[in-house]
């Protein structure tokens, strides 16, 4: 019996942990590269860019259809349940002269079916407008590029922040346990007569800025990770971790060849964003002129109609009566009073002003390039000093240490030893960063990446 009761209880834990396992989610792990991949394919902005790609595709076929055969139908039935009365002279009916007759024409019920075809035979501004849908596809397709160069950037700064933060809390960690026992030795010494409380009073200040600052580090560790789980597409109750290792990946992103990169100012993604505009300021000044051309048209249309004072419509001695009408519409712009020229005008000017502002993006796109090479040269170059920085803040405050500890150095030469050495590490931190950053932007401006055509195109 006792074997059984164990048997039991003990399935039943079995079965209790299985469940609490199966309730945990496991944690998705990313890789910088796996991250932005991620989130080129489920970012929100990325998703959005789409959607406008698909949307401008569907314009386009829409503006094309308009020049396409038109087909339409069209049905009717009435009932005059009073119908109208007409008052003839009672002569025509052989009655007395100077009086009236009334009388009803027609049938109370009465039915009729039409079909039109329409086909548009000359338009100047169908044929700008199909220019315009092809410019407009333009336009959304590099803003995709755009979209996609942006979500890549801000993932990789926001995977470099997470890092960040993790190194952070590691580090003030390993630093508030060293302070800790620095303290509780001190402490020790304090007892015995051979220190002054003031030592150990220091060290407590130091130990309290380190634990303030270790706190603040981990909430800005979670705020990172939501952060970058909102610019990959995932919602924030979602748990992920990043796996890859700031100082490896600063180190991955060192490329001095990069500096040297050349590229046509006209393969930046910007200068072609503002090429489409331009575009499309000459197709709207060509549109405005196609409107004083002549349109031409013309339709035909074939329909049945038939009457009755009884609803019969679908007996098979039902007569109907057919009817069909072939029709040409030619319509000529003659005069405006001037109105079509100014609108035209006005669309000249317009055209006019995005060629300057064309041109400066040309030399803006030059100068941030130019910026760009600066800053990532010098986050390369300020990367090295701050690793040598940090290389001698740690021999310092090693050295500081030991001497304290000897009773040669005073409390407040091992603070300010201290104080740099938490300094030059998170220098550190933030010229790993900067590196990572830096090429990003860099990349992004000399990224040459064109959208991939597609059979809709």
């Amino acid at each position: 019996m006792k074997k059984h009761i164990f048997l039991i209880a003990f399935s039943l834990c079995a079965i209790l942990v299985n469940a609490q396992d199966s309730t945990q989610v496991e944690k998705r792990a990313f890789t910088l590269e796996e991250a932005i991949l991620y989130g080129l394919d489920n970012g929100y902005n990325s998703r959005i860019a789409k959607k406008d790609v698909a949307i401008a595709l569907k314009q386009k076929w829409e503006i094309i259809a308009q020049g396409l055969p038109q087909i339409s139908g069209d049905a009717n039935y009435t009932n005059n349940l009073k119908q109208p009365v007409t008052l003839i002279p009672s002569e025509v009916a052989g009655g007395e002269p100077g009086t009236f007759v009334p009388v009803t024409f027609g049938t109370q019920h009465s039915v009729n079916a039409t079909g039109t075809w329409n086909q548009l035979i000359f338009d100047g501004s169908y044929i700008v407008g199909i220019q315009s849908a092809k410019t407009l596809l333009q336009i959304s397709e590099n803003a995709k590029v755009k979209t996609d160069l942006e979500v890549k950037k801000a993932i990789t700064d926001a995977y470099g922040n997470v890092l960040l933060a993790t190194e952070s809390v590691e580090i003030l960690k390993k630093n508030v346990a060293t302070v800790e026992k620095n303290l509780s030795d001190t402490q020790k010494i304090f007892e015995n007569g051979l220190a002054e409380e003031e030592d150990a009073e220091q060290l407590e200040i130091t130990l309290l800025n380190l634990k303030t600052n270790l706190n603040n580090s981990i909430r800005m560790q979670a705020i990172a990770y939501d952060m970058l789980k909102v610019t990959m597409g995932i919602p924030v109750e979602e748990e992920i971790v990043a796996t890859d290792d700031l100082n490896k990946l600063s180190k991955e992103n060192f490329n001095l060849l990069l500096l040297s990169k050349e590229i046509n100012i006209e393969e930046n993604i910007d200068y072609r964003i503002a090429e489409d505009q331009t575009n499309l300021s000459e197709v709207e000044v060509k549109l405005e002129k196609s409107k004083a051309l002549p349109t031409l048209s013309a339709f035909v249309n074939y329909g049945v109609a038939g009457y009755g004072d009884e609803f019969n419509f679908f007996d098979s001695n039902q007569e109907y009566f057919t009817q069909s009408v072939l029709g040409v519409n030619l319509s000529i712009p003659i005069f405006s009073s001037g109105m079509r020229s100014a609108k035209t005008a006005q669309k000249q000017l317009a055209f006019e002003q995005a060629k300057l502002e064309l041109e400066q993006t040309r030399n803006q796109v030059k100068l941030e390039i130019a910026n760009a090479r600066n800053d990532y040269q010098f986050a390369l170059e300020n990367f090295e000093n701050k690793e040598r920085n940090l290389e001698l803040a740690e021999r310092i405050e090693k050295k500081n240490s030991i001497k304290f500890f000897e009773g040669i150095a005073t409390s407040f030469e091992l603070s300010e030893a201290q104080q740099q050495l938490f300094q030059a590490q998170q220098d550190y931190l933030q010229a790993m960063l900067d590196v990572i950053n830096t090429k990003a932007e860099l990349e992004t401006l000399l990224d040459t990446t064109k959208y991939p055509e597609t059979k809709d195109n």
